[in-house]
């Protein structure tokens, strides 16, 4: 069992956000939770008890991350935005904020967890 930093991911695909709880338990991270929506990611938020995120950009329906996004940077807690590319522009407000290409590796989620909690 995991004993790292809690990781909530926010990933409407099923079959991405199982490889990506492997991955994670993988490089010694916990799951905080693994959600496909908005409403409920915000529950999440408002909660806590996570260290930190990862947020696909584009979900299901038209929904995009940036209300979640915007939520975590309003209270301090770190996340990396996941994006395949195309017209996923991040907004200026979160220019620093590491970006995970799709598809996920191994050594991309390693690399962008150690960027983000390691400083």
């Amino acid at each position: 069992m995991s004993v790292g930093p809690s990781i909530l991911v926010v990933e409407d695909e099923p079959l991405i956000s199982m490889m990506l709880e492997d991955f994670l338990d993988a490089l010694g991270y916990r799951l905080a939770g693994a959600v496909d929506g908005v409403s409920e990611a915000m529950r999440h938020v408002e909660a806590g008890g996570f260290d930190a995120a990862l947020l696909d950009v584009n979900l299901r329906d038209g929904e995009t991350s940036w209300p979640i996004a915007d939520a975590l940077s309003q209270r301090g807690h770190p996340f990396v935005l996941a994006t395949g590319g195309g017209n996923d522009a991040v907004p200026e407000r979160h220019a620093g904020v590491p970006v995970l290409s799709k598809p996920y590796t191994l050594d991309g989620v390693r690399e962008a967890f150690e960027s983000l909690l390691n400083g």
